[in-house]
């Protein structure tokens, strides 16, 4: 498999290489607004790109998506979307690139993560609306975006678990009055060099459930990129996620 890192020079776009050097992967390019040596060529943009590859692993902002996505439907190649805080027009772009070519598309890119998104869609449909749910994520100091986009995923697949119906709130601050049932709580916390946690609390009478997921390096998102795009290079245009994936597994 050969692959083009979009933000290879950044801290997942370096872990994505090493592991790439690890295994026998060929990185054949890499594009970063701010090129930096790297064992192999790297652009400031797609349009200088000549190398030749078989998918594109993306840990690029969001703000340039519809360069990646034209580049790879020109090169008629798939692509891993690994970055979160995507604008309605982007999520636009995305999915019409989709018909075009196999875009592979999550908020985190773990294996233990999207276990957990099952097992809380599950939990919710079992305890029902006798529980509360609340979602507390915790990275690094660095971190722009939030909630997360893990986060977001995680309150998705509760709310689905409770029937679809519920509102989220993000954060509470001031006199806001008793909980509403309806509601789901996500709040983010930020400091030093948390990777990523996020635990998702059902409380109910006298009793409290508690699903988490904590990562100890980012090696395991350069794991699953490198799961995600060799498994990406077999597939049809389309739009999938790590569910579609683990659907063999699980």
């Amino acid at each position: 498999m050969k692959v083009i890192l979009s933000g290879a020079c950044g801290r997942m776009g370096r872990n994505v290489a090493q592991l790439c050097s690890e295994r026998g992967v060929a990185v054949t390019a890499g594009v970063d607004v701010a090129p930096s040596p790297m064992p192999f060529p790297v652009y400031p943009n797609f349009a200088e790109v000549k190398e030749e590859a078989d998918v594109v692993i993306d840990f690029s902002p969001a703000s340039s998506v519809k360069e990646r996505l034209e580049f790879c439907k020109a090169r008629k190649i798939g692509i891993v979307i690994a970055g979160t805080a995507f604008s309605q027009e982007d999520e636009a772009l995305i999915a019409e690139a989709a018909k075009c070519i196999p875009v592979f598309q999550t908020g985190n890119l773990s294996v233990g993560v999207n276990l957990l998104q099952m097992l809380v869609k599950k939990a919710a449909e079992v305890l029902g609306d006798g529980f509360d749910a609340e979602i507390v994520e915790r990275h690094h100091n660095m971190k722009k975006d939030a909630p997360s986009g893990t986060a977001l995923m995680l309150a998705k697949s509760v709310n689905e678990g409770f029937g679809g119906d519920k509102e989220y709130v993000f954060g509470r601050h001031g006199l806001v009055g008793a909980r509403e049932k309806r509601e789901i709580g996500i709040h983010a916390v930020r400091g030093g060099t948390i990777v990523g946690e996020h635990e998702v609390m059902f409380a109910g009478q006298d009793e409290i459930v508690t699903l988490s997921h904590s990562a100890r390096s980012r090696m395991v998102f350069a794991e699953g990129a490198l799961r995600a795009a060799e498994w990406l290079t077999s597939q049809p245009a389309g739009k999938y996620d790590m569910n579609d994936l683990l659907a063999g597994v699980l």
